[in-house]
């Protein structure tokens, strides 16, 4: 075979271009520190960055998602201890109301408190969330969830809260309803009231029940009790109907502070009621509203003119309210502080899987810089080799040996 000067000086410089455009590439990489800069230098490397890249924008959405609900979170659980302390005075308020000695002057100036107590309660209802929206207000409401008007606060927001759209559905707002309106009326198993007196129903009760308990959680029936006195001091009775079913459940002789028990049911009614005053007893029902309570508790105190019975009564049954409705805050600020401890343990999470994802992404396509520089070095002492070998080759001609 022949091999003429000219394919000689062809096969060189082709064989320099490689080498020199292979140099280039090794520079290249060791000045980005990557090793795969473009899908064809390393097809099954460049794919494992692209799902590692693709795991970490997904992390990335999901911090940010917690962080929003981290701050509705503690916004709302600032919001709700606030609200547990203008309670917890307002009960204060009541135990004070119930002192004897009190005038209807004094007890207008203790409703006038509670009054104030009541538009603060209703301001942090309507707590705004620092991005347009408000605490309590459900799945979302341009406009305050609780509304004030002649009847009372209405919620006027949407039940339910809204989750972000990742996999850990982070919640964004409390259900207002659920916190403000849905305490368990009563003692959480049922409701006593006192009622108009049968036979005079202009009279009011001359005596008062108290909030009961329950004694037998297996026989309490769910059903509504009626408790009649009869008869006059010292000689009373009381007897207990059903009036769901109509037929009567207890009876015996009247005690003040003596407990009266039925269907597991215990209550006790004191004072010295007169013939015909009768007391309900009620299922309990999660109906109970925190303004409803403030603003019928208010209307009271108000009301001059009243006998130590009805007094005695209206704090007895204001003071239980009270209690359901703080009791049922402090039962949301506890689920909102549960979700807090939750976005810590899953921020963890994600920023354990964020790191692995970057491990995972520096592994697929960054360059070993000790490799790199030993390739590098390798390839520039290849190129000079080529180099000198081409310069030999350029005088390798007929003519040049002729001449020289």
């Amino acid at each position: 075979m022949r091999l003429s000067t000219a394919n000689l000086y062809d096969a060189s410089i082709a064989n320099l271009q490689r080498r020199q455009q292979t140099l280039q590439e090794q520079q290249s990489q060791l000045t980005s520190g990557k090793r795969v800069q473009k899908a064809s230098d390393d097809p099954t490397g460049a794919a494992r960055a692209e799902r590692a890249l693709a795991s970490i924008g997904r992390v990335e959405a999901n911090q940010r998602a917690l962080e929003a609900s981290r701050n509705s979170m503690t916004l709302a659980e600032s919001a709700l201890g606030d609200a547990n302390e203008l309670l917890q005075q307002a009960r204060e308020t009541m135990i004070a109301a119930g002192n004897a000695s009190y005038s209807d002057a004094e007890r207008q100036g203790l409703a006038n408190k509670l009054q104030g107590l009541r538009d603060q309660l209703l301001a942090i209802a309507n707590r705004p969330d620092g991005a347009g929206g408000y605490l309590f207000s459900g799945q979302g409401s341009a406009n305050p969830p609780f509304l004030d008007q002649a009847g009372g606060v209405t919620y006027v927001g949407t039940p339910g809260n809204i989750q972000t759209g990742n996999l850990d559905s982070f919640q964004l707002t409390v259900d207002g309803r659920g916190v403000w309106e849905q305490a368990a009326s009563g003692n959480g198993s049922f409701v006593t009231d006192t009622q108009p007196n049968s036979i005079d129903p202009t009279q009011p009760a001359k005596g008062w029940i108290d909030s009961g308990r329950v004694t037998d959680p297996g026989r309490v029936t769910g059903q509504h009790y009626r408790i009649d006195i009869t008869g006059t001091a010292p000689t009373q009775t009381y007897a207990v109907t059903n009036t769901d079913t109509g037929a009567g459940v207890a009876g015996g002789d009247y005690k003040s502070g003596l407990a009266i028990q039925f269907d597991g049911i215990s209550v006790t009614v004191s004072g010295a009621p007169a013939n015909g005053d009768n007391f309900s007893v009620a299922p309990s029902t999660n109906t109970l509203k925190v303004f409803d309570v403030m603003d019928r508790a208010i209307a009271e105190l108000k009301t001059p003119l009243r006998n130590a019975a009805q007094i005695q009564q209206s704090n007895t049954g204001r003071l239980r309210d009270l209690d359901a409705v703080m009791g049922s805050l402090q039962n949301a600020r506890s689920q909102v502080g549960e979700k807090l401890n939750n976005l810590d343990g899953t921020e963890g999470r994600l920023a354990a899987l964020k790191q692995y994802s970057t491990e995972e992404k520096s592994a697929a396509e960054d360059l070993d810089m000790v490799q790199g520089l030993s390739e590098f070095q390798n390839q520039q002492t290849g190129y000079d080799t080529a180099l000198k070998t081409y310069s030999l080759v350029q005088r390798m001609s007929l003519f040049q040996y002729i001449q020289g």
